[in-house]
């Protein structure tokens, strides 16, 4: 009896061990959430950094060239109008003003001779004393003293324009936003010593990528908010660049401002504009996404088991992606996409 009691404890303990065995060796489909794929209209919010700027900005420079022995302003100093800036060492110019009125002086000696001679032999000529041809060379020289004393003029008032030019000041109400030039230095005409914005008008400029760039037109109404003071305010796209930069292949985009109050030149901002409207577009969350390399890829349900599709990202932000190559109806997996494997047989389920 006990025998036969051992024997058929035996038995259900293998059944038992067998059955763990079945059991370990066939799991179940893990349970996955799925998202199916409706098709629809949207236009991406696309977002860039910018700077503020002022909408004027003047490379300021002395018509003259000389040594810089005064500069009245620093870097940040607000200026207006006709405000002394910087001034050269006029003496050299000062001589050339002498040495002008000295050659106008003798032009007006040479030119007065030649009016008296003119005068005497116009009334010989009139007695007929001498021969018209004689009258005629007086008059030749008059005319001719009469040239250089206007040339001589002219060249006195180009050097009193000079002397006035060894100083330079502003051309506009604005703050000096740079400086590239001291006191001791020497500079060349037209040499760029100074920059000046006006601060009557700001703007804020953007870079936008090439791609991005053909959803830009002139007179779009943007959304602007300044990091610093926290305002919002709408802006109106200005001016785009023809060509983009060189090196970052991006266009400067213009955004004129309303009257902001608080903001300063070199401030962060915020533009916020809608991109261009994707026909068919599809929303997926992040978690959807199943990046291998530089490939983005999904996880389709077709069946019960899931397979790789290649797709295209179009737009993001912090949760969504806007994403192309899919079709109205397939099936996709949206949380959990890095523990499945291809051909993987799954469940469907909240």
């Amino acid at each position: 009896m006990e025998k036969k009691f051992l024997i058929a404890t035996l038995a259900a303990s293998f059944l038992i061990v067998g059955c763990a065995e079945e059991s370990a060796t066939t799991p179940k489909s893990p349970v996955v959430k799925v998202q199916q794929i409706k098709l629809s209209n949207a236009a991406a919010e696309e977002n860039y950094s910018g700077v503020v700027k002022g909408r004027y900005e003047t490379n300021l420079s002395f018509q003259v060239g000389g040594k810089i022995i005064s500069r009245d302003v620093q870097a940040g100093s607000l200026v207006r109008a006709g405000e002394i800036l910087m001034t050269l060492d006029p003496k050299d110019i000062v001589e050339q003003s002498k040495s002008s009125d000295a050659q106008v002086a003798s032009a007006r000696a040479q030119l007065q001779l030649a009016k008296s001679n003119l005068d005497r032999y116009t009334e010989l000529f009139k007695s007929e004393a001498i021969a018209a041809v004689v009258l005629d060379q007086y008059k030749t020289q008059y005319d001719a003293a009469q040239a250089a004393y206007d040339a001589a003029l002219a060249q006195a008032k180009q050097s009193q324009n000079a002397l006035e030019y060894t100083t330079l000041t502003a051309n506009a109400d604005g703050v000096i936003s740079e400086i590239s030039a001291e006191i001791g230095q020497v500079v060349a005409a037209g040499q760029t010593v100074l920059k000046l914005v006006q601060t009557n008008e700001f703007e804020v400029a953007v870079n936008i990528p090439e791609n991005k760039i053909s959803a830009v037109q002139i007179g779009q109404r943007v959304t602007v908010d300044f990091w610093a003071t926290k305002d919002i305010v709408e802006g109106t796209v200005r001016e785009i660049s023809p060509m983009a930069d060189s090196a970052s292949r991006t266009f400067t985009v213009k955004i004129s401002l309303p009257e902001v109050r608080n903001i300063q030149l070199g401030m962060t901002a915020n533009v916020s504009m809608l991109g261009e409207i994707s026909t068919q577009a599809i929303i997926l969350p992040l978690s959807a996404i199943y990046q291998t390399g530089n490939d983005a890829q999904v996880w389709l349900v077709n069946g019960g088991k899931v397979s790789l599709k290649k797709i295209e990202v179009t737009a993001f932000d912090a949760n969504n992606v806007q994403v192309r190559g899919l079709s109205a109806g397939d099936i996709v997996v949206v949380a959990g996409v890095q523990k499945l494997h291809d051909g993987q047989e799954v469940r469907t389920g909240d």
